[in-house]
């Protein structure tokens, strides 16, 4: 919005500043930390209230996570809120890959929303059929990628051109956005784990949005260029100043649990962020911990099926480490660790081609 008031007085004044995409990202990410934090507490309160016994424990998980019932969850809805007013007010509307940003987080959260809310009422960990969650996600995603979508090439790290998919390639980004947002989701189970990764995905994808946005950077890097791409970094400082704002509360001990509803919507951005960037095969990598964590669950569940036994104590495989003796607050840190050095190795391959 401001973005287009500025554009309507052409830019005159101070409104020169927000014609710059690094000053606006600079700007949304303050707009949502303090949003987030000036909301935050009143919300977690009317959580509270409105949830009762808030977000339902598993009774055959980690022995220590007994002590957080009562916690609210469905967060997520601070983060969407600091985040969509945010891109609102900053970011260029008229831009193809905004929109279908948008559709996806809202879309996702809604989805996450539901399922959270079922959860609550029903007093369970179970909420509404997967069968159903990814038909939703599919339908949502499909559009996203016909949006987003202008060249069906599919590039990798590493080299310096595409592989042309043809129509598949819708395909295949529509899995990668419902795929993140999976991840995520199976990620999110310990106090911080899934939002510090996020914030740190989002800040390697800023950089990437940005130069694959600007036709100098993308040539003399070998990456492809994509017009209006660099807006998508305004949308990713969005997700870091809200992610901040939201670890505030989640830092052990959380007051409140992002729920499917945060990490639903965030990976699936993440996802089409990836997707109008050209950089899916990145994101594989500067989210591998996310990889990771749906990789342990596939495994697990495939398994199990085949033999009746378990290759982890207990999956996603944070909780492998808990009932190995591990402290919440080790693994958290020690798997931001992990986030941090696979965000570096993901950076790397825009100039190793």
């Amino acid at each position: 919005m401001l973005y287009l008031i500025a554009q309507w007085l052409e830019f005159e004044g101070l409104a020169n500043l927000v014609r710059y995409q690094s000053f606006r990202a600079g700007a949304c990410l303050l707009t949502a930390l303090a949003l987030g934090l000036l909301i935050g507490p009143r919300f977690i309160d009317l959580l509270r209230v409105r949830q009762g016994k808030g977000q339902p424990i598993r009774l055959d998980g980690p022995q220590t996570h007994l002590a957080k019932r009562g916690t609210p969850t469905m967060g997520g809805l601070l983060i969407m809120a600091s985040v969509t007013v945010s891109m609102f007010l900053w970011m260029d509307l008229t831009n193809w890959a905004v929109w279908a940003c948008i559709a996806v987080t809202l879309g996702f959260g809604l989805i996450g929303f539901l399922d959270d809310y079922d959860k609550v009422r029903k007093a369970s960990h179970k909420g509404v059929s997967g069968k159903v969650r990814l038909l939703g996600e599919f339908a949502i995603a499909g559009v996203a990628a016909y949006l987003v979508v202008k060249e069906t090439n599919l590039y990798l790290p590493f080299v310096n051109f595409g592989i042309p998919l043809g129509p598949f390639y819708y395909v295949f980004a529509a899995f990668v956005i419902v795929g993140a947002g999976n991840a995520v989701n199976l990620t999110d189970g310990l106090d911080g784990l899934a939002i510090m990764p996020v914030i740190i995905a989002s800040g390697t994808f800023a950089i990437i949005a940005y130069l694959v946005g600007r036709a100098d950077y993308s040539e003399y890097l070998g990456i492809p260029f994509v017009d209006g791409a660099g807006e998508l970094a305004i949308l990713c400082a969005a997700i870091i100043g809200a992610g901040l704002a939201f670890l505030w509360f989640n830092a052990p001990p959380a007051a409140v649990f992002m729920g499917d509803t945060g990490s639903l919507a965030l990976g699936g951005a993440l996802g089409t962020i990836a997707v109008a960037s050209h950089h899916e095969v990145v994101l594989a990598i500067v989210g591998g911990l996310f990889v990771l964590e749906a990789v342990s669950v596939i495994v697990q569940v495939f398994w199990y099926k085949r033999t009746g036994k378990r290759v982890f104590r207990m999956a996603p495989i944070h909780h492998h480490y808990e009932q190995k003796g591990w402290a919440e607050s080790t693994v958290v840190i020690r798997f931001w660790i992990v986030a941090i050095v696979l965000a570096v190795i993901g950076l790397a391959t825009l100039k190793v081609r």
